[in-house]
């Protein structure tokens, strides 16, 4: 029975135990401050003392401050850390993830497929995601830097009532790139 115990009390230490907590018999320092559950102080004692204390109320001494002396709390761990990762996992669905899509060009481009990048481009920004535009040149094309400024400008106009420039066009080596982003 006695080895079953300990085998058992040793498990549940390792199991509920994180690297940013020190808790039960991790705690190695001599004297400790000691608040119980409800917040209230109950002074400094000997760690032995307050760990025999927390077992007397079936709960877990929790280093919760590295100050001299430290301080601990008994709570009950493993509903605490449930609580916070409950709490994180409420934070990361309350925020908003953006994606950056990209649409590639061409510095020639025609008409019509540019309509069809547009309106692909509408239902990037619509569900609210930015988007970085690219027009690649190829061969002799990078002497008409112009010519890949109009097709960004024509673009940009096809979705006036959608989009704002976060970001102009700007050319570097043989690419031209600007990031749209939806409008509010």
């Amino acid at each position: 029975m006695g080895a079953l115990c300990v085998h058992y009390f040793y498990w549940r230490c390792v199991s509920i135990a994180t690297q940013e907590m020190q808790i039960n018999e991790e705690i190695r320092d001599p004297e400790v401050r000691v608040i119980d559950e409800n917040g209230q102080q109950l002074g400094i004692m000997d760690v032995r003392d307050a760990q025999r204390l927390a077992d007397e109320r079936e709960l877990d001494l929790v280093k919760v401050s590295f100050n001299t002396p430290p301080t601990c709390k008994l709570m009950n761990y493993s509903k605490y850390r449930y609580d916070m990762m409950k709490r994180e996992k409420e934070q990361k669905k309350n925020q908003k993830t953006i994606e950056i899509k990209e649409i590639r060009l061409s510095a020639t481009i025609d008409v019509h497929d540019m309509e069809v990048k547009a309106k692909q481009c509408e239902k990037f920004l619509q569900s609210g995601n930015k988007v970085k535009v690219t027009i690649r040149f190829r061969g002799r094309q990078i002497t008409k830097g112009e010519m890949g400024e109009d097709v960004m400008s024509a673009f940009y106009e096809m979705l006036n009532g959608v989009a704002t420039m976060e970001r102009a066009p700007k050319q570097e080596g043989r690419n031209m790139f600007m990031v749209l982003a939806p409008k509010n």
